[in-house]
């Protein structure tokens, strides 16, 4: 008899193990909000990365507007100083505008031959891309 309550106090001292160990592999509280921090952690580092992303993009973009800006700006004034240092062109009579690379010449002059001359000038300045000759003769 005494056998047999040994086998069974063993039985049942190994339910209880096997219970409690199984229970212990079930997430409580505390693993479970930890789930949870690690995933809010990771969209916040995503939003934070694709925030940061479009943040860079549009510096980059402001940048190249700025960049533009400057280029036409150097590129009126070349223009300007190459055909003030022309003899025989009135630069009082002729305006210069650049967008884009885009030169405009407008004014008159007092021949084709200077119109074409503060054309040609214009167009060999660096980073011009097309001149616009609006220049009328008297």
């Amino acid at each position: 008899m005494k056998v047999k309550e040994n086998f069974t106090l063993i039985g049942i001292s190994l339910m209880l193990l096997v219970f409690g160990l199984t229970a212990c592999d079930k997430p409580g509280p505390a693993e479970t909000a930890g789930k949870k921090i690690d995933q809010m952690s990771g969209e916040a580092s995503k939003r934070i990365d694709e925030a940061t992303d479009e943040i860079g993009k549009k510096l980059g973009e402001q940048g190249e507007k700025a960049s533009v800006t400057i280029d036409d700006a150097e590129i009126t004034t070349k223009v300007k100083a190459g055909i003030f240092a022309e003899p025989g062109l009135k630069t009082l009579q002729i305006g210069v505008d650049t967008i884009k690379g885009v030169v405009t010449l407008s004014g008159s002059v007092d021949s084709w031959p200077s119109s074409d001359r503060a054309k040609a000038l214009a167009g060999a300045v660096a980073g011009v891309k097309e001149v616009k000759n609006l220049l009328v003769t008297k």
